[in-house]
């Protein structure tokens, strides 16, 4: 059995952009961040909502669809997905811009 999901949202870069987002845009990123909670590691990579992409130019590093706004960089520590960084522009989670 996969282990559950466990969110690490401490990385600088990704609260600041969280802080930063007006009400209306944190309510389905923090929808998401539940159903993540609540998930198992197979169910992460096999939803289709998440569009879990590997960010070619960067080892281990992954981008998720948080919302229809909002991409995240993260990777997996363990049973822990680490979010590294929040994106309102989708381009610029693979560093393009």
């Amino acid at each position: 059995m996969s282990a559950r999901v466990k969110l690490d949202l401490n990385f600088p870069d990704f609260q600041a952009h969280l802080f930063a987002l007006e009400v209306n845009e944190l309510k389905p990123l923090f929808k998401t961040l539940k159903k993540l909670s609540g998930m198992v590691w197979t169910d992460v990579y096999q939803d289709p909502g998440f569009h879990w992409e590997k960010v070619k130019s960067m080892k281990n590093i992954y981008t998720i669809r948080l919302s229809i706004q909002c991409r995240a960089v993260v990777c997996r520590n363990g049973d822990f997905l680490c979010f590294k960084s929040l994106h309102l522009d989708h381009d610029s989670a693979y560093g393009k811009k």
